[in-house]
């Protein structure tokens, strides 16, 4: 019954309506956005935390973060991206969670960002693609076995070459088209080792801008900007990798040789600097030249610099250093060193300890800070005034740190320096102040050492310089009630001595230490060479006209000087002048080499094997060693005399060889010779008569008359 009610009701209704609809077929086609059923924009993150019904949100929270800074996920009214299912029953949710990007690219970029990373202490994500988890999901279960090993290739062995039987050093240089490596013992002209003949057969060049060696000597990266950076070592130096790198003109090896940062100075290329793993050759990070936050029109970018172990790579931004772990290549902490107007940052050579000093700001001084990482503990930090500009010099084993301050007075027209010494090693790191009235031009630490040299004068554009010697350690005596006086070092600020009126702008102190040059170096100085022995205060002056490098040999028994020129084109005004000369360390010379076009001189660095107490045992002991070398040096001089006699020896042996075939013709002739004769024998004694005669000359009288 009602039911007819209700079709009654609906009958009545359309005829009112009759007459307002058109007679025109219904055919609706909704406008649905297109069906994706690829998902190639959605990834799945796995192994995250397990969070309980109470702490679901702000996991959600952290994770909704995470991916927001690597791309923008879909949003709709209830859902923001991100989906991660939660299991009811355990109340808990199950440890991964799907994302949806606006765009494939986001999704892959995702990947190579978030695999490996560490989410928190027990937590590594490991992140695909939808597609690809949804093809892991249909693989079939099966037993593991275990694959055949590859077939062993044994790899160059980049330490060769310092089983070298006379221990000599080796060296590269860059002249025209030409790149050729040397080796050098300071007694003999260098000799070839390679140069690059391998490729010259294939047509190829192995170097086409600079090149460089490992810390440690064990690889040579040639730079060729269409190709890369190209890797070699080994005996034969064997071609070990290339790594892509287009327009590559900066490298910077790690200090244990693991990794290699690549620099194509490219402004506009958000991937121009690149970080590579050395042995895999995998890419690890890239950078854009400039960080955020530095204006790109303000050169030189800031650099990157690497700890003394390899394990972090950090680079200078606007208020902070950006500190990044190996082989992650991910923030340490997740956060940046916070550091206020940072001007300048240096590493430790031997330890993780960061220095860097920051301006004057309204209320605050200008300060130097020495930062632990990752600790982040702050060793020690001084407080400066008035200061226009520092510079920091770190000894080579980290022992102390110089800064060099420039100061100004309150009318900011009158500038002055003094030396901030801070000594590591001690308990606070105390500081000391070296005041001087002198521009400081140069500073510079004596290699396993404790002093430091430094160039000053009342005017810094003076021609005529003073050097002075400075010691960290004082030899005082102590004396007992029953001993006998003796010496011991103290940590005391000690002026050893000053040279007045030098000729030079430069220094370069010798690796063993002792040995300094003082060289006047550039376009418009006189290229005197100064060779200073600090302790027994030797000195000998040399020159070489236009030189504009001084570069030492990781021994310290040889230095060689240099006038190069750029490899980027142009006419070189001084090109007659290009080439090296070798010299000893006490100034002889030994080698010189012109060229038309010479680019670079490098040396091949080595490590330093020995300790300090044992290089001071070595000396001790020097007596002991020096029959071994002096016979070693008797042999070996033996062998370069028979080897350079080799042809003179060969003709005295046929001229010889003659003489002996013409006595036997006239041994076998001599009874013949005397019937020709009639039998006279011209060899026999007996056929002669020897007389004796006496002849006295005189050849000179003198008349003399003594008075008696």
């Amino acid at each position: 019954m009602d039911k007819d009610k209700e079709l009654d009701a609906l009958a009545d209704e359309a005829e009112e309506l009759d007459g307002y609809f058109s007679d025109t077929p219904l055919d609706p086609k909704p406008d649905y956005p297109p069906l994706r059923d690829t998902f190639e924009n959605s990834v799945v993150i796995t192994n995250l935390p397990k969070a309980p019904g109470s702490k679901y949100d702000k996991l959600m929270k952290a994770v909704v973060k995470l991916v927001t800074k690597i791309g923008t996920p879909v949003e709709f009214e209830d859902f923001s991206g991100v989906y991660m299912p939660f299991d009811k029953e355990k109340d808990s949710s199950v440890g991964f969670c799907m994302v949806e990007f606006k765009s494939a690219e986001e999704a892959e970029n995702a990947v190579k960002v978030l695999e490996n990373y560490k989410f928190d202490k027990n937590h590594t994500l490991s992140v695909s693609l939808y597609p690809r988890a949804k093809e892991l999901e249909n693989i079939e279960t099966k037993e593991f076995q275990e694959p055949e090993p590859a077939p062993f290739v044994e790899k160059a062995n980049t330490m060769e070459w310092l089983e070298d039987a006379n221990q000599r050093d080796s060296f590269v240089i860059r002249h025209g088209r030409e790149t050729e490596v040397y080796w050098f013992d300071a007694r003999n002209d260098p000799v070839v080792d390679y140069d690059g003949s391998r490729e010259k057969e294939a047509g190829v060049a192995w170097c086409e801008y600079y090149c460089h060696w490992s810390p440690a000597g064990s690889y040579l990266a040639t730079l060729v900007p269409s190709r890369g950076v190209i890797l070699w070592g080994g005996k034969n130096y064997e071609k070990l990798g290339r790594l892509a790198a287009p327009g590559v003109r900066v490298v910077l090896f790690s200090p244990q040789e693991n990794y290699i940062f690549i620099n194509n100075e490219d402004p506009n290329d958000p991937a121009a600097c690149k970080v590579y793993h050395i042995q895999t050759q995998k890419l690890l990070r890239a950078f854009p030249l400039y960080p955020e936050g530095v204006p790109k029109d303000k050169p030189p970018p800031p650099p990157f610099l690497w700890s003394h172990d390899d394990k972090y790579l950090a680079r200078m931004g606007k208020n902070l250093v950006s500190i990044f772990e190996t082989p992650s290549m991910r923030l340490l902490d997740k956060r940046s060193l916070a550091t206020e107007g940072i001007s300048e940052f240096q590493w430790s050579p031997r330890a993780n300890i960061l220095a860097y000093w920051a301006p004057e700001a309204t209320n605050s001084p200008a300060h130097v800070d020495l930062i632990e990482i990752p600790s982040r503990k702050q060793l020690r930090q001084k407080n400066l005034f008035n200061v226009t500009r520092c510079s920091m010099v770190w000894h080579d084993q980290g022992d102390y740190l110089a800064v060099k301050v420039t100061r100004h007075t309150k009318s900011k027209k009158t500038f002055y320096n003094n030396i901030e010494l801070f000594r590591l090693n001690e308990s606070s790191v105390p500081v000391e102040m070296l005041d001087t009235k002198h521009a400081v031009m140069a500073l510079v630490w004596e290699p396993n050492g404790s002093r430091f040299a430094m160039i000053h004068a009342e005017n810094p554009n003076a021609s005529k310089v003073d050097v002075s010697f400075y010691d960290m350690k004082k030899q005082v005596e102590t004396k007992g009630k029953k001993a006998k006086a003796q010496t011991e070092l103290i940590s005391e600020l000690n002026k050893v001595e000053t040279l007045q009126g030098r000729q030079c702008n430069f220094l370069f102190w010798s690796p063993a230490g002792t040995n300094i040059i003082m060289a006047s170096l550039g376009d418009a100085a006189s290229g005197t060479l100064e060779f200073y022995d600090v302790d027994s205060k030797t000195l000998v002056i040399k020159e070489h006209y236009r030189c504009n490098q001084v570069l030492w040999d990781p021994s310290g028994r040889s230095v060689a000087t240099i006038v190069s020129q750029p490899v980027e084109g142009g006419h070189f005004k001084f090109a007659m002048d290009n080439g090296y000369i070798l010299w000893s360390f006490q100034g002889k010379q030994l080698c010189q080499q012109s060229f038309e076009t010479f680019y670079q001189f490098q040396w091949r660095p080595r490590e330093t094997l020995l300790s300090r107490t044992e290089i001071e045992k070595v000396k001790r002991n020097l007596k002991k060693y020096e029959k071994q070398f002096d016979k070693a040096d008797r042999v070996r001089e033996r062998k370069l005399y028979l080897e350079e006699t080799k042809g003179k020896r060969m003709e005295r042996a046929k001229i010889r060889e003659v003489l002996q075939r013409n006595r036997e013709l006239r041994a076998r002739r001599r009874a013949e010779y005397i019937t020709l004769l009639g039998g006279y024998d011209s060899d026999d004694e007996s056929n002669y008569v020897t007389r004796e005669v006496t002849r006295e000359t005189i050849l000179s009288t003198k008349e003399e008359i003594v008075v008696g």
